[in-house]
């Protein structure tokens, strides 16, 4: 993997970043002895190096059993219990896997991320008659939008597939000892793994959070493991995206936008959003993180981010290498002018097209960052993966927040169950009706 300032040292000097880098390493020792605030959350700085192949093959073990018990499985959790595994699932699946249905994989489905209706009618009719399996992820079991669309699953799995089916295609991720998902889990005999007390849910994708729903679909975790594993023996990458994050940030660039031009990579993007916005978003501290898609969004937000308020800097990520190979056909009207282009490869067309976009958005005062992989495959996700969580850790260090809480997350619970009534809330009930009288 490879970082690219370049197109940032126009606006930021590199003896800046250097020197935020040098910040930013000794960042690292703080991590590394613990003695930053969230101390008790930093079980993710050397996970990849303490995953063993005995647990993998637990979980390898796992999955296999709904790979051949389950048409479909259902992940149900929220936030980081469920954007990093499908992150790397939608990146490394075929892109109309959904339409193959070549019965080689069950179809992995999510759930528990929302409060629409109609999203789970349409989902438990669609599994209605169908062989699936549910891995259920929350470490206390009490997370509304996970718990009600679990519940629901859980009814209609035993209902269509007989309790003791039921017993061996649900799995739950959950607590070590305690909650209601452990409770569950122990009373009906489920298989369980568990979410270590010192990794959050932002950075838990290299536990059975993400990983076994990863084997369920297919794909190599040994190789996702490994990307990180070698991530992790140096920091310098991390450091240095770190520093250069932090030198935008005090010149006003407020805002990144992590750009792509691999359609697959959408929500890596969107796991990154999380990590980094629950991650820095504190103390009114702090860089919004925002994504596009591109070619796709320079026909939407391609004319904000040339002309826009010059707020922004953009991080793209690249992908070296494809996969397939496809040659731009000639045609014998050229009626659409592009004969020029003919017996090049369409990543040619795309590469030309993110480097000159880069250079006009460097034009229009846009620093651009570039982090290429060689090809989306797991171990450079792991690469990929293990770079964006210590670059988080490293710039909240710089940032002075602590990475590793989200006490704004609760706001919302709180006014959400005074509005339901929930039992215990009844003085929060009285002043929010008050309050809307």
């Amino acid at each position: 993997m490879k970082l690219d300032i370049t197109k940032v040292t126009p606006f930021v000097g590199l003896d800046t970043i250097n020197g935020y880098k040098v910040r930013a390493t000794e960042a690292l020792k703080t991590l590394e002895e613990g003695t930053c605030p969230g101390n008790d959350f930093l079980g993710w700085l050397h996970l990849p190096s303490s995953i063993t192949p005995q647990f993998l093959a637990e979980v390898k073990a796992a999955a296999q059993t709904l790979r051949e018990e389950c048409d479909a499985v259902v992940v149900a959790g929220i936030g980081g219990s469920y954007l990093g595994a499908k992150a790397v699932i939608e990146a490394l699946s075929n892109s109309f896997q959904w339409l193959l249905n070549d019965g080689k994989n069950p179809v992995i489905l999510f759930a528990g991320n929302n409060i629409g209706e109609d999203y789970l009618y349409e989902l438990t009719t669609y599994l209605k008659g169908k062989k699936f399996g549910v891995i259920n992820i929350s470490k206390s079991g009490t997370t509304t939008e996970t718990a009600l669309a679990f519940r629901l699953l859980k009814k209609q799995c035993e209902e269509q597939r007989g309790k003791e089916t039921a017993k061996k295609v649900i799995v739950a991720i959950t607590d070590a000892k305690r909650g209601a998902a452990r409770t569950c889990a122990d009373k009906e005999g489920y298989k369980s793994f568990i979410i270590p007390d010192n990794v959050g849910g932002r950075f838990s994708v290299l536990t059975p959070v993400g990983l076994l729903p990863i084997a369920v679909a297919g794909f190599d975790i040994e190789q996702l493991v490994k990307g990180a594993q070698d991530m992790e023996k140096d920091a310098t990458l991390a450091a240095e995206y770190a520093a250069t994050r932090y030198a935008l940030y005090q010149t006003g660039k407020k805002i990144e936008i992590l750009a792509n031009y691999q359609p697959k990579l959408h929500f890596i993007a969107e796991w990154w959003k999380q990590l980094y916005g629950e991650s820095e978003g504190k103390d009114n501290k702090g860089i919004y993180p925002a994504s596009v898609d591109l070619t796709t969004d320079l026909h939407s937000m391609g004319q904000w981010i040339q002309e826009g308020e010059r707020t922004i800097f953009e991080t793209v990520i690249s992908v070296e290498n494809p996969e397939h190979k496809l040659l731009f056909p000639s045609d014998e009207e050229n009626l659409d002018g592009l004969n020029f282009l003919a017996g090049k490869r369409v990543d040619e067309v795309n590469k030309m097209a993110e480097l000159g976009t880069q250079l006009a958005h460097v034009d229009g005062g846009v620093p651009n960052l570039r982090v290429s992989i060689e090809r989306l495959d797991a171990y450079n996700l792991g690469q990929l993966i293990y770079f964006f969580e210590l670059g988080c850790g490293l710039y909240c260090q710089l940032l002075g927040v602590n990475a590793f809480n989200q006490p704004g997350v609760e706001a919302y619970k709180k006014n959400m169950f005074a509005l339901l009534g929930k039992p215990g809330y009844e003085k929060e009930t009285a002043e929010i009706k008050a309050r809307l009288s």
